[in-house]
């Protein structure tokens, strides 16, 4: 995808799309159900993510990074 040819607030929602249908499914995996979109389990989310990132860094953007942990269980390092 040509990230370059969008404007600043294309890249903005596209990336709150993103995180809206992560929030999504982590409310229904919490929930015991199927998430929808199965955004942790395509890594196509996580490239699409990380393309809009890069671009939005090379423009001077401001923005939050999706903590892609958030919701998920982690494993001790110990």
């Amino acid at each position: 995808m040509n990230y370059e040819a969008f404007t600043n607030d294309t890249l903005t929602m596209m990336y709150a799309a993103v995180r809206g249908a992560l929030a999504a499914d982590d409310a229904q995996e919490r929930e015991n159900a199927e998430p929808r979109f199965r955004v942790r389990e395509t890594p196509e989310w996580k490239k699409h993510a990380a393309d809009l990132e890069s671009e939005m860094l090379k423009r001077g953007m401001v923005f939050e990074v999706i903590d892609w942990d958030e919701g998920q269980e982690k494993l001790p390092f110990e």
